[in-house]
């Protein structure tokens, strides 16, 4: 199980990048209590949109936008702070629900249930991306064997 005390190990730009990763399902299902505990919530921003995908060439290191991607984007407010979330995709319930989480961990509520809920994402993702690199990984082709 992860440690509680991890979140404040997780730096706010990591935490968000961990729920923009997260599974719509599973992050809707926690946010959807938080709303009765967060008060009085203020919709700032609910759409979406377009942002330009940055990259880097490889070679030369020079930076380029590959193209754009579809995103969906959520900013609220309660009692003098704000969340924010912004996810892939035209989902606008996952990224209220990503907002929703934000503005409870800056509220301070809910704090051990986000952080299991964060590190056990961040796991899951880890695990991801390992299995998908493994499987790249199994494809590669070295030409000094040839």
């Amino acid at each position: 199980m992860p440690d509680p005390q991890s979140l404040e190990a997780h730096p706010h730009d990591k935490m968000l990048s961990v729920l923009a990763r997260a599974n719509a399902d599973r992050l809707k299902a926690f946010a959807e209590p938080l709303i009765g505990q967060l008060g009085a919530i203020e919709v700032l921003e609910n759409r979406t949109g377009l942002v330009m995908l940055p990259m880097q060439d490889t070679a030369q290191g020079t930076n380029f936008h590959l193209g754009e991607v579809l995103v969906s984007e959520a900013r609220i407010a309660a009692d003098g702070q704000e969340g924010y979330g912004m996810r892939r995709g035209r989902d606008l319930e996952a990224a209220m629900a990503m907002a929703l989480i934000d503005l409870a961990v800056a509220s301070g509520i809910a704090h051990e249930a986000c952080t299991v809920f964060i590190t056990t994402e961040e796991a899951a993702q880890a695990r991801e991306d390992h299995d998908r690199l493994c499987r790249v990984e199994a494809t590669r082709v070295d030409m000094e064997t040839f």
